[in-house]
């Protein structure tokens, strides 16, 4: 019988030991807990080792100087099936770093080594009450840097919005620290970002054991499209002047652009949440060209967004950049593009009458393909119609369509993976 599997998941400080730590105290079962750190030394498995009343210690297991997500991926899969051999225990649970991204480490539970002796019955993100509010519920305090991933590029902010966005269960802890007011426009906000999750608050990680173990509700693929961002995209999509979406499957997790298979959403695929209602004046819109932005208007215009703008996510058609498909994440304030692949507009002309053979649905303009902008957005008391204006001025126009590309200034990455960032918090600061 498969051994059930409870990955945690949440940014730097938010309580995921506290709240592992006493799981482990009252839990009615055996649990076996592998701590990811990326320091060299793993602090929190020497908490957590500390706090049980295991006979060896030996199911405690701690992987470090490196991300279970990325570099430790491999490692990862074999140190739970060597504890899966070793040992006998009802449960297990990992604790990701900080950094951590929690649908790689899925996926190796699901259709890794590791889904034989494994089950993946929920993935946890652990929200920080106080610091979410004040990030992105709030409007007042700019994002704040506290660490880096792998590559040292994407911001903290970004990855935190991810957590949240790949979960089914949200646990807002440090619920003492935020007003009544204040966590209720937090519970919005997070049911805006994930709408399929379930929301547990919880004051110093206390936490009935059943609210984590024994829910068995996790489904990959439901999970990677229930985004709020990935709702809206695909309820636009659906409902716009052209129907379906026609250009790639948002939900792949990125896969979608990288010049292999390119496979269109299902029409039929309705979400009834697609709009969350609108508490504390958040709302969630849709952002849809057929024309590319203008490199340098586009990245002013990222320096200068809307206070109350919390998540723009989708793929974008930038002038000078007519291979690659960009995709644009903002979180809070700081904007990541990256290069996650190509337009199929952008193939040799056989292969790309093969892809659309492969897509009958697809949408394709003579001229430019399927080239476009397509973007999600939510926020806070935005302007919405303003918003739009700012961003329609950063298409090209008439003119520029014309003119030569080639000469604009261009901060957009170009290589697959490549990512650059541009901040809002200082409008003087230069891309990287």
């Amino acid at each position: 019988m498969s051994v059930p599997v409870t990955i945690l998941c949440g940014e730097l400080g938010a309580g995921k030991t506290t709240l592992l730590s006493g799981l482990l105290e009252s839990a009615d079962r055996e649990i076996a807990v592998l701590v990811n750190d990326v320091g060299e030394v793993n602090v929190d498995a020497d908490l957590v080792e500390a706090r049980t009343d295991l006979e060896t210690g030996d199911e405690v297991v701690a992987l470090e100087n490196g991300c279970i997500c990325c570099s430790l991926g491999g490692e990862l899969s074999r140190a739970v099936i060597q504890l899966w051999k070793s040992h006998e225990f009802d449960h297990l649970v990992v604790e990701a770093s900080g950094v951590g991204e929690p649908e790689p480490i899925a996926r190796r539970f699901v259709r890794g080594p590791a889904g034989g002796p494994y089950d993946l019955e929920a993935v946890v993100t652990v929200v920080d009450a106080r610091r979410f509010h004040d990030r992105f519920a709030d409007g007042d305090d700019m994002p704040i840097q506290q660490g880096a991933d792998e590559e040292g590029t994407r911001p903290l902010s970004d990855l935190v919005l991810e957590q949240v966005e790949f979960c089914d269960l949200l646990v807002v802890n440090k619920g003492d620290l935020v007003s009544d007011a204040e966590h209720e426009r937090v519970v919005a906000l997070l049911e805006a970002l994930q709408p399929r999750a379930e929301i547990a608050t919880a004051e110093y990680g206390d936490l009935e054991p059943d609210v984590l173990l024994g829910v068995e509700r996790f489904e990959l693929e439901t999970v990677r499209d229930s985004a709020g961002w990935k709702r809206q995209i695909e309820a636009d999509a659906n409902e716009g002047e052209h129907g379906t979406d026609g250009n790639y499957d948002y939900s792949d997790g990125g896969d979608h652009a990288r010049g292999g298979d390119h496979t269109h959403s299902d029409g039929d695929h309705t979400h009834d949440h697609a709009h969350p209602p609108e508490r504390y004046g958040i709302e969630v819109e849709g952002y849809h060209r057929r024309r590319p932005f203008h490199p340098e208007r586009f990245t002013e215009l990222l320096r200068s967004l809307p206070e109350g703008l919390v998540r723009a996510k989708g793929l974008t058609w930038i002038a000078g950049r007519e291979d690659q498909a960009i995709t644009t994440s903002t979180a809070g304030a700081a904007t990541t593009l990256e290069v996650t692949g190509r337009w199929i507009a952008s193939f040799a002309e056989e292969r790309q009458e093969t892809y659309r053979r492969g897509q009958p649905g697809l949408v394709w303009d003579e001229e430019h393909g399927d080239r476009e902008v397509r973007l999600a957005l939510i926020g806070r008391d935005v302007d919405w119609d303003a918003l739009e204006s700012q961003l329609d001025d950063c298409l090209l126009s008439d003119e520029e369509m014309a003119a030569d590309w080639s000469d604009y200034e261009n901060p957009a990455p170009t290589g697959m993976g490549e990512t650059v960032t541009i901040s809002s918090a200082d409008p003087e600061a230069p891309a990287r």
